[in-house]
């Protein structure tokens, strides 16, 4: 396990609820070297006087060195906590999404708001649709796959394929690899509401084909 130690007074803002760490604010890190350079490692956080704060996914790679899982000390970063947050994201958003026009893209999972830093997961087309996801931190991407498990349960949805912003992904040190991670992947071209209208759209990317 690694272990982040925090300097001096850089504790204030992580107890005031933000989510990240720079690397201004660590005063060391200790751990074996394979861990360390493990983008999206889970680490324990502690104060210079070695009191626990949080538990973070770090990333020696990014300018965010670490991103917080949890303050509580009695909570691991596990498969359960992962799919426990996927499904609570989800269920918050139940009735958006069968509200929601069919034709729209829906989120249901927005990141450090939903605790699971760098993650967005949008939904096209109900259940008989497609989910969209986007990994951009390294600890979300390495628990890649208990995520998708969560969001297959939660949704009824069959299809899930990841979405990969080049900028975001390189500055984690994480590969850009845009990919079906269960089902079909979407077809190039769909009819997607945006505001009160309809644009086509590639959703594995995001791109909006001009008139």
């Amino acid at each position: 396990m690694l272990i982040i130690t925090i300097k001096q007074g850089k504790e204030k803002g992580l107890l005031s609820g933000d989510p990240w760490i720079y690397v201004s604010s660590i005063e060391k890190v200790d751990g074996k070297p394979q861990e360390r350079n493990k983008p999206g490692a889970t680490a324990i956080v502690q104060s210079s006087a070695r009191q626990f704060l949080a538990r973070a996914a770090y990333n020696a790679k990014s300018q965010i060195a670490a991103r917080v899982w949890t303050l509580r000390e009695d909570e691991p970063v596990d498969h359960a906590m992962i799919k426990r947050r996927v499904q609570a994201a989800v269920l918050l958003r139940t009735n958006a999404l069968r509200s929601a026009d069919p034709q729209a893209l829906v989120q249901l999972v927005d990141g450090e708001k939903d605790g699971l830093p760098g993650l967005l997961v949008h939904s096209y087309g109900a259940i008989a649709g497609y989910l969209v996801c986007q990994f951009n931190a390294g600890g979300v991407d390495l628990w890649k796959v208990p995520v998708v498990q969560a969001l297959l349960n939660a949704t009824g949805c069959r299809n899930v394929f990841e979405r990969c912003d080049p900028l975001l992904r390189r500055g984690e040190g994480l590969s850009v690899t845009p990919r079906a991670l269960a089902g079909e992947e979407p077809p190039q071209r769909l009819m997607v509401r945006e505001g009160g209208r309809l644009v086509t759209m590639d959703i594995r990317t995001g791109f909006i084909y001009p008139r």
